[in-house]
Formats: structure tokens, C-alpha cells, sequence
């Protein structure tokens, strides 16, 4: 059976103060009603270490939102995979579609970045998806192919099963569009044949895969009824407890 997962992307969002009481919150609240899906918080560099020892990790798992493309050295103010998995997390994002688009991530940084994390024993959250020029032209299946081949087909199989995938429509966050449900699990499936192309039946069926297009309380339980939807990557909402608490609800 493959996972179930709500995962909240603080993204450049809330000082060390607000961190700590929003995940000291959402510890509570988890704690006390316990979720029917893995729940992840992946925040800014800076919460880490002091967020780490708040949560039960039975209940929150904790993440980075990016790591560097290269081990250690004069790299001034990035931060590396090592450093990452020392603070407690144990997850990673990568390929976020902000970070390819602002900061120019290109296939091959992300290889160098998925092999690091992996090597520190951190799970990878790989973000794909087209823009809206792309879902226009027609392109979304040919871009996402992409940008799978592209960074993570030079993995065994055993390194790919350490590997979650989000699809970001990016042209359905924050524009006011929206992808259908349907939308969703059209891509959500032919994500899941490539990879069975690639890595085999076995690999496609246990790799859970996000939707990490505007998901919201009021959206989720349609999203996440799709059989190949295993839970979302939340943006906006993972900053509220009670709407993030409100998506992990959806799972039961």
C-alpha cells in the first residue's frame, strides 16, 4: 500500500517565533486527533533545528524546503544535505517550481541535489509540472516527462523508492485558474506509467504522488477520492493549522 501524505510547504513564510508556535500547534492539535495519512511540515532553514525536538515524530514528519547541489565548502549561504538531516528533518523538496523559475534550477542541479539528499538518508518531495503556456500548447504530458527523465532516471530502484512526487499545475496556482480533479488524476496517472516504463509495475504503484496545485479544505476530499492521488502538497493553507488540519481530514 502506498502512502498517504499531506505535506505543508511554509515556503518564505513565518519568523522562528511564528514557526514554533504554528508547529507546536499543529502538534497539539495531531496529537489529540490523530491523522489517517503521513503529515510532513517542510519550512525555512532557519525553524529547523528548533522545530525538530516540538514534534512527535510519530505523528509530523519535518522537511527543507531546498538543499544545495553540492556536499560542503565554500558554497557561502547554502545549506546542505548533511546539514539538513542534522537538525532532524527527514525530509527534503526539490524542483519546486519557484525554484526552477526564480532561481534557475535546471534538470541536472536537481540530480546533483536528489543524489546528496539521498545519500544523507533524507526522503525527497520532487516537484513537476507544466506552466500554462505548456497546458495550452498541448505540452504537459511531454514537459512532465521531462523533467522526470531529466533528474531522476539515473536512479536504481532502490533510491527511487526513497523518492515522493508532487505535480504542481503551475498554472492553476495563484492565477485564479483551477485544475479539475479530473485534470489532476489524468496527470497523476500517466506520471504513474511513465515511471512503470522506467522502474516497473511495482515501483509505479508504490510511489505516492501529491497534487500540489491550490489544494484547499473545501477541494481535498474530491482530490484525494482519485485513485491516483495519494494526498497533496499544500502551500497557503499548510500556514494555518486549522486548514491544514482541515486537508489531513480529508484522508479520513
Amino acid at each position: 500500500m502506498r502512502k498517504k501524505i499531506v505535506a505543508g510547504n511554509w515556503k518564505m513564510n513565518k519568523n522562528l517565533q511564528e514557526g514554533i508556535e504554528l508547529a507546536k500547534e499543529l502538534n497539539t492539535v495531531l496529537s489529540a486527533d490523530r491523522p489517517n495519512c503521513d503529515v510532513v511540515i517542510c519550512t525555512p532553514f532557519i525553524h529547523l533545528a528548533s522545530v525538530a525536538p516540538l514534534l512527535d515524530a510519530s505523528v509530523i514528519g519535518l522537511g527543507a524546503e531546498n538543499c544545495a547541489d553540492k556536499a560542503s565548502g565554500a558554497y557561502t549561504g547554502e545549506v546542505s544535505a548533511e546539514m539538513v538531516k542534522s537538525t532532524g528533518a527527514q525530509y527534503v523538496i526539490l524542483g519546486h517550481s519557484e525554484r526552477r523559475s526564480y532561481y534557475h534550477e535546471t534538470p541536472e542541479i536537481l540530480k546533483e541535489k536528489i543524489k546528496l539528499a539521498l545519500a544523507n538518508n533524507l526522503k525527497v518531495i520532487f516537484c513537476i509540472g507544466e506552466v500554462l503556456e505548456e497546458r495550452e500548447a498541448g505540452k504537459q504530458n511531454e514537459v512532465v516527462k521531462g523533467q522526470l527523465e531529466g533528474s531522476l532516471f539515473d536512479l536504481s530502484a532502490e533510491q527511487f523508492s526513497q523518492i515522493i512526487l508532487a505535480y504542481e499545475p503551475v498554472w492553476a496556482i495563484g492565477t485564479g485558474k483551477t485544475a479539475t480533479a479530473e485534470q489532476a488524476e489524468e496527470m497523476h496517472a500517466y506520471i504513474r506509467g511513465v515511471i512503470a516504463e522506467k522502474f516497473g509495475a511495482d515501483a509505479a504503484e508504490n510511489v505516492s504522488i501529491l497534487y500540489g496545485g491550490s489544494c484547499k479544505p473545501s477541494n481535498a476530499k474530491e482530490l484525494f477520492a482519485k485513485p491516483d492521488v495519494d494526498g497533496g502538497l499544500i502551500g497557503g493553507a499548510a500556514l494555518k493549522a486549522a486548514d491544514f488540519k482541515g486537508i489531513i481530514d480529508a484522508w479520513k
